[in-house]
């Protein structure tokens, strides 16, 4: 199974539901946040980071490993639905993580910082 093309059926999926391509509120959990708008997606993310940081917490201690992936699904679904919202995908969110690859994350933080300091001298 190919990851990206998991995620790439599933973004049709969810871009299927917006409202403007048919996706009706009343019968598809998906149009519905998306018909509410920002606020409901994302106070989904918050609740499903939430839950999954427990589940991590819960699996050093012992807990189901099978929780942590759970949580975690909900969490890509939900963030899916947001870069849905707002006409992005996860090919966009794949070539930022590769754009990183060989970057240490100090080195790829010091950069981002520089970049918006130049950014605001204009």
């Amino acid at each position: 199974m190919n990851t990206i093309d998991s995620l790439m059926r599933l973004a049709a999926v969810i871009e299927s539901r917006k409202i403007t391509h048919g996706g009706n509120p009343d019968t598809s959990y998906v149009a519905r946040l998306l018909h509410k708008g920002p606020d409901a997606f994302l106070k989904k993310i918050g609740e499903e980071a939430t839950e999954t940081v427990m589940a991590a917490k819960d699996l050093t201690h012992g807990g189901d490993p099978q929780q942590l992936v759970n949580e975690m699904a909900d969490l890509w679904f939900h963030c899916m639905v947001a870069l849905a919202h707002y006409n992005l995908g996860p090919s966009d969110v794949v070539e930022e993580l590769a754009r990183r690859e060989g970057l240490g994350g100090l080195e790829e933080k010091a950069l981002r910082k520089a970049l918006q300091r130049d950014a605001g001298e204009d």
